[in-house]
């Protein structure tokens, strides 16, 4: 249900910005009493950052840890308001896709074949909405200047938003059929068990801090290009769905139906190369960084709003002089 209900809300919002596109700009202009307003569609290729895969060596944050194999795309739509040329106020909502997969870690022999022994993988989908102020630094620092408007515009950002995971995990049988089962319901770091009264159920709908930057070039007065980068600083360690450390496989007994709990017994250590199962207590995850995600983006921005060379001509000619 909460699939398509989101699904519902961002093929409305896509619904809404391409209607806009065909909305006469004074209307829009007299809405947002002569703001800049844009609206663009956005697209371009998604990271994760989290305990699961990773690259040669010691696990670590950012570009080093990638897994290019398990990119994926992340598609979306915004708006925005410039009160002038050096700020803005942005509102986006878009849909991505991560995963990480263990077996995939390329090894030397060193640190990182723990985590390639692990042998966990996660899939999830994710939605997020967020709101965000650009800031446009040399167009600030030329302010004032009417003669100064230079085709390629970079600019920062940052806000605040929300966003949406459900984890799966895969079980593979003897004939090679792979199934995917969600993470969370079977606790599998024994969130929520007595147990363990320090690690509570995390929830699927959290807060994320977006950031990021980019270069905006003009191709025409209403139609722009930009290419930006996108990172997105979490307060989770649970998007892949491991934290901490193992738990003692028979606590799924007592807390979980028989038949989720075969599935967490199985889902939750899938360690390779060991004659039992791991000990209770040896390291799962990292619980000292948070996950994340980041992405590049192309995006393609219509500016429907006041501020075009018309209406800045327009202004120019009605204003009172600078002197008598």
């Amino acid at each position: 249900m909460k699939n398509r209900l989101h699904y519902f809300i961002y093929r409305f919002f896509i619904t809404i910005c391409l209607t806009a596109i065909f909305t006469r700009p004074t209307y829009a202009q007299s809405l947002l009493l002569g703001n800049r307003v844009e609206i663009g569609l956005n697209f371009g290729p998604t990271f994760f950052l989290g305990d699961l895969g990773g690259h040669r060596g010691y696990g670590t944050t950012f570009v080093k840890d990638l897994n290019i194999p398990l990119t994926k795309l992340m598609k979306g739509a915004f708006i925005s308001v410039s009160p002038n040329e050096w700020l803005g106020f942005r509102l986006a909502a878009q849909y991505t896709y991560l995963a990480g997969e263990d077996k995939i870690i390329a090894t030397n022999g060193r640190p990182e074949s723990f985590r390639k022994g692990r042998n966990l993988d996660f899939r999830s989908d994710v939605w997020e909405a967020y709101g965000a102020i650009e800031f446009f630094p040399l167009m600030y620092l030329h302010r004032g200047e009417e003669d100064y408007e230079p085709k390629i515009r970079p600019y920062i950002f940052g806000g605040a938003g929300l966003f949406h995971f459900n984890p799966q995990g895969s079980l593979t049988d003897q004939n090679g059929n792979k199934t995917w089962h969600y993470l969370q319901p079977l606790h599998t770091e024994g969130e929520g068990f007595a147990e363990y009264p320090e690690r509570k159920n995390y929830k699927l709908t959290q807060v994320n801090i977006p950031v990021g930057g980019g270069l905006k070039y003009l191709l025409t007065d209403n139609i722009n290009l930009s290419g930006e980068l996108l990172y997105r600083k979490t307060f989770t360690d649970y998007i892949d769905d491991v934290s901490t450390t193992y738990i003692d496989y028979h606590l799924f007994n007592k807390y979980l139906s028989a038949a989720d709990a075969n599935i967490a017994t199985a889902i939750s250590d899938k360690s390779t190369g060991v004659l039992t199962r791991t000990d209770p207590g040896f390291q799962r995850g990292n619980p000292k960084n948070y996950d994340a995600y980041f992405s590049f983006l192309l995006k393609v921005g219509i500016r429907i709003g006041g501020g075009n060379g018309d209406d800045a001509n327009a202004v120019a000619h009605t204003r009172c002089p600078a002197r008598f």
